[in-house]
């Protein structure tokens, strides 16, 4: 399969909300690594994608664009829309991906978006006003990295 054939994939089958089609797009060595989350490994990365297609609404969507490729390396943006929280807050968060490629799947997913951005939408005032902060970097990543881990614990063996 072609690298821009797996991108394609990856994106179509999260559009879906299909997590074994994300998955089956990942080297079991992938390295991802984002604003949010911070750098997962190896089936870390799969369980986060699965956690938060198992989060996903009506009112979710997925889009992806301008995929391009060059040898073993590819990127693409892409846009998730959804609610977040309790308060379900409208998200609407632009995403610039890069990838990496090893034995025809992705061993390297890197995102980039603008936090303060997200949590704005996402965290209403506090994310506007710390949203740009170190600190408001690790708190987000620290509880969506407990979220994970709890996610992952309540998983069957």
């Amino acid at each position: 399969m072609k690298h821009e054939e797996i991108i394609q994939n990856f994106y179509t089958a999260f559009a879906q909300g299909n997590s074994e089609g994300m998955a089956a797009c990942y080297h079991e060595d992938i390295v991802f690594e984002d604003p949010g989350f911070g750098q997962l490994h190896g089936q870390k990365a799969v369980k986060m994608w699965e956690m938060l297609v198992s989060q996903r609404s009506a009112a979710t969507q997925i889009t992806f664009s301008q995929v391009e490729v060059d040898g073993d390396t590819g990127k693409a943006n892409w846009k998730a829309e959804y609610l977040f929280g309790p308060k379900k807050r409208k998200v609407v968060n632009k995403i610039q991906a890069q990838f990496k490629f090893k034995d025809g799947k992705i061993i390297e997913h890197i995102d980039t978006f603008d936090l303060w951005k997200w949590s704005s939408q996402a965290l209403g005032m506090s994310g506007y006003l710390l949203g740009w902060s170190p600190f408001m970097k690790r708190k987000v990543q620290s509880f969506a990295n407990k979220k994970l881990n709890d996610y992952i614990q309540k998983q069957p063996d």
